[in-house]
């Protein structure tokens, strides 16, 4: 997917948008590479199955367009990304994207200046200004991504180019 030519209304919402870009290309391809049949390993029993680590990765983007749009999240009712292939966590990861670019570019600093509540069943469990949660998002789909590139290599699967070659894409 390409970004939009659509130029955001906050300068803010414009360097979110560019870091959400830049780390675009990579997550997609770390997804395309997932396979089905190993969806439920996992590298320890404390850590998350594969499958669930990378429908996480697809899904941050579409926190990002709720953020603004709702101001909130309930985890015991927002609904969850699902998927049983690399082809369905590329799709969603695609649509996701589209959902956080066109947010970004309608979204205004005040509206970013927001609070932003993430609940469970009702419960606010933290409270924060919009655009630090965007910012936290975005570092936390990198962060899950990393993990995600970990959880391919133990499992001989290439893993892409992210910041420079990878072994498996000319690296080292």
């Amino acid at each position: 997917m390409e970004s939009t030519s659509m130029k955001p209304s906050s300068l803010l919402a414009a360097e979110y948008l560019r870091e959400l870009e830049s780390e675009a290309r990579a997550t997609r391809e770390c997804l395309a590479n997932v396979r089905a049949d190993l969806f439920a390993w996992k590298p320890h029993e404390k850590s998350m199955e594969l499958g669930y680590m990378a429908l996480l990765v697809a899904a941050i983007p579409r926190w990002i367009s709720t953020m603004i749009e709702t101001s909130e999240i309930d985890l015991a009712t927002f609904d969850q990304p699902k998927g049983a292939t690399a082809a369905d966590l590329v799709a969603s990861f695609d649509q996701n994207m589209d959902g956080a670019r066109a947010a970004l570019n309608g979204v205004t600093d005040e509206e970013l200046k927001r609070p932003f509540q993430l609940k469970n069943q009702g419960q606010v469990l933290f409270t924060s200004p919009t655009d630090e949660t965007i910012s936290s998002s975005i570092n936390h789909m990198v962060h899950h991504r990393g993990q995600l590139t970990v959880y391919l290599r133990l499992n001989d699967i290439p893993v892409p180019s992210i910041y420079g070659p990878s072994a498996d894409a000319g690296g080292f």
